[in-house]
């Protein structure tokens, strides 16, 4: 399933979103151009599990917790970009329309520090550095997910060599999202023993987080429901 739009039109203009997909995109291309160096330079600003429960001195020295912050601008590859810009896109607007701007980017980035926590709580001994706003982006998700759930996704649904298009409810949509990535998570830490690769668990702690956050953070009722897709 891949998400096209959705019908619930913002208020207000996402100022804070699109300077965050922004923010992304910068920060993708500058590190394409340290050419030879951007492997490194990844290594020290990706988020590394084992790296920082060695020692405790993160107490004595705030500069070791920018890892947290800087590895969810930070993304592998092209792919992985576009994919993580793109549900930001689409579901960004509409929870920074229902928190406000400046709340907005506070709940972003603790959903980013949620992701950040569960996934070295599963694998703590990991020295892969972790990367991708996908973790905050997860939080979005949790945030639409408790905000818009009767909200319509327009979705490209491809079976075997069929293609749909098809709506299907915000809840729906999301909540198998959650599911999958719980499974995936589970399946991984199972088989292998750790987490490694892909971070899923990141994407269960930033969903999680967003759940519990967005009450706090939203500043009227749930659930508003837009106008009928048209495509």
């Amino acid at each position: 399933m891949f998400p096209l739009k959705d019908d619930i039109p913002a208020r207000l203009f996402p100022v804070v979103n699109i300077v965050l997909i922004g923010a992304n995109l910068a920060a993708y291309w500058y590190v394409a151009a340290q050419g030879e160096a951007a492997g490194p330079f990844v290594v020290a600003h990706g988020f590394v599990p084992y790296r920082f429960l060695a020692s405790a001195d993160f107490l004595l020295a705030p500069a070791r917790l920018l890892p947290v912050f800087s590895s969810m601008f930070l993304h592998g590859n092209i792919l992985h970009l576009v994919g993580n810009m793109w549900m930001l896109w689409i579901f960004g607007d509409n929870v920074e329309d229902a928190v406000g701007h400046g709340r907005y980017l506070l709940f972003y980035l603790l959903c980013g520090m949620a992701a950040v926590a569960a996934q070295t709580l599963v694998a703590p001994g990991s020295a892969v550095p972790m990367v991708g706003a996908s973790g905050a982006i997860s939080g979005v998700l949790g945030g639409y997910f408790c905000t818009y759930p009767r909200a319509r996704i327009l979705t490209f649904l491809p079976v075997f060599i069929f293609f749909y298009l098809v709506e299907i409810p915000a809840y729906f949509f999301l909540g198998l999202w959650f599911l999958l990535q719980f499974a995936q998570g589970g399946l991984q830490y199972l088989i292998a023993g750790t987490a490694s690769g892909v971070a899923w668990w990141a994407h269960v702690g930033g969903f999680g987080a967003g759940v519990l956050l967005i009450r706090f953070f939203r500043k009227g009722p749930a659930a508003r429901r837009g106008k009928q897709l048209r495509w």
